[in-house]
Formats: structure tokens, sequence, C-alpha cells
């Protein structure tokens, strides 16, 4: 028997919901901290979207003394007793995020060989951890950031040139601190979940070049500014290999990922009776172009007799061409919608693990078997919406914006596809 429509969507917010707790930091932070105070100093650091989260399960699990400074987006912070919470903006980053960075590498300097750095990362930290290298200024990062993100760069390509571009990413946080002990958790955005890339790595060796950053540079043919041009030409501004001898006492732990999220929410779906199919954990491209095929994917799992999920995780990116408001997320939904066609039996979700789906305030979208007869007897044109980039308009007015608020974890993107035989 087909689910209504109201259970359809009360399915989907309970699939996303079981992925977010699955990487809630108050249950990953506190078994996952050194065991032992370090004889000296402990001092907390950080950046991303779940730092001041993790912050809080560090501080109340930990048996020692610590103090610290943490940077979290506007909107996401949670109070502590003794490490400070800083807001500051992302993606693009502020002077406030600059300033609250150098004051990080500060802390991380002055520490000796019986002190411990405890570094909490998370999706938004190399946005948030925005000090730049000498020579340039924050308004020709953002410049360069900025014209990355408008061109539909992944976020690999991203932090590859953010990574030339700073005084603390790319292991220089971890170089820093030495001779004192890193121990650096994570929670992962990234696909495939590599260290050296969630938050920029700022406590991993780096194994892209400048070489890497001009070819990104090149690839989407963006305009440099002469500062940036300068600093990528110099030999000195590589950033630390892994056979720097300083990483010797850096750890890091990845304590949550896309991949263990879909986990969770295929359990969930199992126990409410539907079979499971677990797509990737790291899809990327254009949100359009993941759409159609995942579109694909459930008109041949429709042939089937049996009801299924497929789930899937990973980074979608939008080429902004139209003036509307969007977001990957809501983008990937309204592509889809336009795919199936109103196909009986199928719905879906599509929304970012933050909370925020690109810079608005909502986490993306759900589609619903009668998502695009709503909008004709509404009078809306989703073809014209999906031209415009105005994906969050076209179902802002539906009423199907999926609004969780800041989540305080992120695990990128969470994709959930329920397909009904006829």
């Amino acid at each position: 028997m087909t689910l209504s429509n109201l259970k359809q969507r009360e399915l989907l917010m309970e699939l996303l919901h079981a992925a977010l707790s699955e990487a809630d930091p108050s249950r990953l932070v506190p078994p996952a901290l050194p065991p032992v105070p370090p004889e000296g100093r402990t001092v907390v650091v950080g950046a991303g979207k779940a730092s001041a989260a993790m912050a809080r399960a560090a501080e109340e699990a930990w048996g020692g003394d610590l103090s610290g400074l943490v940077l979290t987006r506007y909107g996401h912070a949670v109070p502590c007793r003794r490490i400070e919470i800083v807001e500051a903006a992302h993606p693009i980053p502020d002077a406030v995020g600059v300033a609250a960075s150098a004051r990080v590498l500060s802390l991380a300097s002055g520490l000796g060989e019986d002190d411990l750095l405890l570094v909490l990362v998370s999706g938004g930290g190399s946005a948030l951890l925005s000090a730049p290298a000498p020579g340039i200024r924050l308004e020709e990062k953002r410049a360069v950031s900025s014209a990355l993100l408008q061109a539909g760069a992944s976020i690999h390509e991203i932090n590859t040139v953010r990574k030339h571009m700073s005084s603390i990413k790319g292991g220089r946080l971890a170089i820093a601190a030495a001779p004192a002990a890193v121990h650096a958790l994570a929670i992962s955005d990234v696909p495939g979940d590599d260290p050296a890339t969630i938050a920029s790595g700022p406590t991993v060796p780096d194994p892209t070049t400048l070489q890497d950053a001009l070819a990104v540079i090149d690839r989407y043919r963006i305009e440099l500014p002469s500062s940036v041009k300068v600093h990528l030409a110099k030999r000195g501004s590589e950033s630390p290999k892994p056979d720097d001898a300083r990483f010797a006492r850096a750890r890091f732990i990845n304590l949550a990922s896309a991949r263990d999220s879909l986990r969770a929410a295929a359990l969930h779906a199992k126990r409410r009776g539907f079979r499971t199919e677990v797509l990737g954990d790291s899809i990327e491209g254009p949100a359009r172009d993941v759409a159609l095929r995942m579109a694909d994917t459930a008109r041949r799992a429709r042939l089937g007799n049996s009801r299924r999920i497929l789930l899937s995780g990973g980074e979608c990116t939008v080429e902004v061409r139209g003036t509307g408001q969007g977001g990957p997320n809501a983008e990937f939904a309204l592509a889809f919608a336009v795919a199936m066609e109103d196909a009986p039996g199928v719905c879906a979700i599509c929304a970012d693990t933050d909370g925020i789906d690109g810079t608005g305030d909502h986490a993306g979208a759900v589609v619903l078997p009668d998502t695009l007869a709503r909008a004709k007897a509404m009078g809306l044109d989703p073809r014209g919406s999906l031209a415009n980039n105005d994906a969050a308009g076209f179902f802002g007015a539906l009423g199907d914006l999926v609004r969780t608020g800041p989540t305080r974890t992120n695990v990128s993107d969470f994709r959930a596809i329920i397909v009904e035989p006829d």
C-alpha cells in the first residue's frame, strides 16, 4: 500500500534525523579524547559548523584544565564555560574570522613539549580559518574564494587553492604547535573523508602543490589579484609535506562521515519495512546532473515489486547563472522533480546536514508525487525556476523547503528517495 503524501513527508524527515543523530558531537567527542591530560597545558582550538558543539562536548568530558578558542559560523554557537566561542562568516570569510584565526595561530605557537593542542574541526572550517598568507589581503582572498564558488568548483578544488593562500591551513597549524602534541578530532563533510581536505587540513601534511592550485585557477579561468599571483609564484609559499618531522606528534581521528549517517538512515528504513540501497557516500558533480542520474535509478527501481529507499551522500555544486535563491540541495530537488514528472509512489528529500543549503536559511527541499501538479495550480514554472537558479523560491512557495535550523554537525549532503511500486 502506497504511503500518503503526509506519511511520505514524515518518513523522509525521520530518515534525515536518523542521519543527523549519528553525527551528534555530544556522543562522538568524549570517547575520542586523549585518556590522560598532559603534564603541561591543554589548549583547545578549532573551526567549523560543528566545532562549538564539539567544544562543549570536550569541555564537559575533559578531566583536566583547559582553555582555548573555537570559531563557528554565525548562528551556530553554543555556550561554553572555559572555551571562547567566536562566530564568523561562512562561506566567504570576514574580518572577524581573520582576527580569530590569527589568535588561534598565536595560541598554538605558544605551546611547549609538555603541552597538548586539541583541535576540533568540521565542515566550514576552511572558510572560518581564514588568516591569509603574508602579503594577501582579506578582500583578495575573498574574491578568489567567491569566484571559485560561483564557477561551481568542487570543495576539493576550492580547498587546494585556499591552502596555498593561507597561513594556518594545509598543515601549518600543527607546524606552529610543534613540539607540542597535537590531537585533532574531525567530523567530515568531504567526499572520501580525506584528513587533508577536511577544513583544509590544518594539522596534517598537504599532498597538494602550488602547481595544483594554479591548475584549478586555470581550469575555471579565475582572474587572480596581483598579490595572489605573486604569492603562488614563490617556491617558499609551498605547504608543508609528509616528510616534515614536525608532524611526528600530530594525531588525527575522524569521528563521523556521510557513510556513518547513511548507515543509520538505512537501518531506520529497514525497521520501517523498506529495502535499502546506498548509492554512494561521496557523490559529486553539478546538482542537476546528479539529479538526472538519481531519477534514472528511481525509474528503474519502480519496475521492481518491493518498496525501496535509495540513499546517497556527497557534495553537489551549482554554477550560478540566474538571479534566484537556491542552493545545491534545493536545486537537486527541483531537477529531480522535473525529471520524475510526478511519478506515482516516488518522493525524495535532499538536505545539507549542517542545516544550511548554500547561503539560505533552509537545509534543502522535499519532492512529493504531486509537486509539479501543485506548482502548476499555483502558476509556478519549475523549468523557469531551475534556469534562474531559484529552487528555493519554488519550494518555498509550495511549503516544501526543509528547515532544521543550524544542526551543529556537518557530514555533507543527505539524499533519500522513496520508491514504491504501482
